[in-house]
């Protein structure tokens, strides 16, 4: 059987949409699954009655898409940091993000959770990179049984220097997974947020494949695939060539050019690119 990549867009693109309109935009255009930013369904996401999730769960069905995931877990509510020395703060964090697992659960089978959250995680109060480090592991650590049951796979996601200080690489990330050493973590690659990486991106996707269960796809300047000059090429040959089986999903952080443009667009351009492979 021929390789097929599975591509899925965040939601983000969408948002101010109805919900199943935007689903059914996005399978119109060719999309096979949403990923979600809970921000944009609530302002407390973990508050989400049981009855809108099984809602957003049978629209999601219904539109013919299939639940990717979330991104974006901290953004809402606010005043929330996972890393912070204050006890009782970064407890707080961290029962959001054991509910948000259960949000992600909720809304389809065998859902990640990508966790980027720059401003969330980064080192505060006079904490160390080790000290902030520590606590994000051990967070990890604790969560994981529970996103274990539930099915969900929790993804750290390397980000560069010059949006925060904890986990800056793709090493840095693999280490934690290999540390913790849970099913239920890992991490994924983002080709704007690989920006400080030192190795090609295709390199690295390879040396930790094993590790690796999603793809961000979007330009360096944040913009849609295709808007920029980023070389997706060599990013979609080792995918193919190592039958990668988890999703391409575009995160664009430019919205003007409209929802649909975005997703029609990308989604064009990145088929282009695959049409080339060998």
């Amino acid at each position: 059987m021929s390789f097929k990549f599975r591509h899925a867009i965040c939601n983000e693109a969408y948002q101010g949409w109805d919900f199943a309109e935007a689903c059914r935009s996005m399978k119109t255009i060719g999309y096979e699954g949403i990923e979600i930013a809970p921000f944009t369904l609530a302002d407390n996401p973990a508050t989400i009655p049981a009855a809108d999730r099984s809602r957003y769960a049978r629209i999601i069905r219904e539109e013919g898409l299939t639940f990717a995931g979330l991104h974006w877990l901290m953004v809402a509510p606010k005043g929330l940091h996972v890393t912070t020395a204050d006890d009782a703060l970064r407890q707080r964090s961290w029962t959001h993000i054991r509910n948000l697992v259960d949000l992600c659960a909720d809304l389809g089978p065998r859902g990640v959770m990508v966790f980027g959250s720059p401003h969330q995680r980064g080192t505060t109060g006079g904490s160390t990179r080790e000290e902030a480090n520590r606590r994000f592991v051990d967070g990890l650590a604790e969560v994981a049984p529970h996103a274990l049951e539930r099915g969900v796979r929790i993804l750290v996601e390397a980000l560069p220097a010059n949006q925060t200080d904890v986990v800056l690489s793709l090493a840095e990330a693999a280490g934690i997974v290999n540390q913790i050493n849970s099913p239920a973590v890992r991490t994924m690659f983002d080709t704007h947020n690989a920006v400080d990486e030192t190795e090609p991106h295709a390199q690295l996707i390879a040396k930790y494949f094993p590790l690796i269960e999603h793809v961000h796809v979007n330009e360096i300047d944040g913009g849609h695939c295709g808007t920029g000059d980023y070389d997706f090429k060599p990013v979609l040959e080792v995918l193919k060539r190592l039958s990668y089986r988890g999703w391409v999903s575009l995160e664009a952080f430019k919205f003007d050019p409209g929802s649909e443009t975005i997703a029609r667009d990308s989604l064009q351009y990145l088929q282009s690119r695959i049409e080339e492979l060998n």
